[in-house]
């Protein structure tokens, strides 16, 4: 019979320390995923960035397309006249859109048609629908 009572004791022991080995796996694991969770949350926000600069480099150099543009636009049309009056109008125009999006590339535009919005919330709303119902409209006319 004593043997039996050991017996029983020692595998009380074993499940105890199986038990111990299994709490302390599962911490291990958690804490891993952890680490990796943060790893690959860091990975990400690294991505997100480099995507945020190159979209502001493209628009950047959007802006100093559009802004050559307009100044070729000038160089090569009549500075007098009704048509030189038009193509000043254009050039000045293009050249202003485009310094717009150099210096204050898509970070900039969209804050700037935020306050618009917030400045004038009715008309942006008719706006919506309006696009909405256009873009309903050749959507469906399939």
């Amino acid at each position: 019979m004593a043997t039996f009572q050991q017996e029983k004791k020692d595998f009380g022991h074993q499940v105890s320390n199986f038990g111990d080995k299994a709490k302390d796996l599962a911490a291990d694991a958690g804490s891993k995923a952890k680490d990796m969770a943060t790893s690959v949350g860091q990975k990400v926000g690294d991505a997100a960035s480099f995507v945020g600069k190159k979209a502001d480099d493209a628009t950047s150099a959007v802006g100093s397309g559009i802004k050559s543009l307009g100044g070729t636009i000038r160089e090569h049309t009549p500075d007098t006249g009704m048509v030189g009056a038009a193509t000043g109008a254009v050039a000045d125009s293009l050249e202003t859109s485009g310094r717009y999006l150099q210096e204050h590339g898509l970070s900039g535009i969209g804050s700037d048609v935020t306050n618009l919005i917030r400045r004038n919330p009715i008309p942006a709303i008719l706006i919506g629908i309006g696009v909405g119902f256009l873009i309903a409209r050749l959507t469906s006319r399939r």
